[in-house]
């Protein structure tokens, strides 16, 4: 991970870092090869930092995760899903600039 904000989730600890968390979960699901991702890892370990404390933020590897990616249906790479309550409660596929995602987040927060 490039940031010590975000966290590798896994298909063995989806469940409970993302379902289970008590606070609102940003996850990016992406792998090692798309450009559009690695275009957005600076984004997201910002938004990690930035929001620490108040919102999770991990990553998923689509290419060794596959039993979650298959579960939300993931075919287009990035995509980043928002949880609360262990709810998905939003979501985006491609890449999106900082407000847009900071947009969302805060929204999810205030609900």
């Amino acid at each position: 991970m490039a940031s010590q904000n975000v966290m590798e989730i896994t298909d063995q600890n989806f469940e409970n870092e993302v379902l289970n968390s008590q606070t609102p979960v940003v996850v990016d699901f992406w792998a090692e090869w798309c450009g559009p991702c690695r275009m957005l890892t600076p984004i997201i370990d910002k938004i990690a930092t930035q929001y620490a404390g108040k919102v999770k933020v991990g990553k998923v590897d689509t290419e060794v995760n596959r039993d979650i990616a298959m579960k939300f249906g993931i075919t287009s790479i990035p995509t980043v899903m928002f949880f609360k309550g262990g709810q998905r409660r939003n979501m985006f596929i491609g890449f999106r600039q900082e407000p847009e995602i900071k947009k969302i987040i805060d929204e999810l927060i205030a609900e």
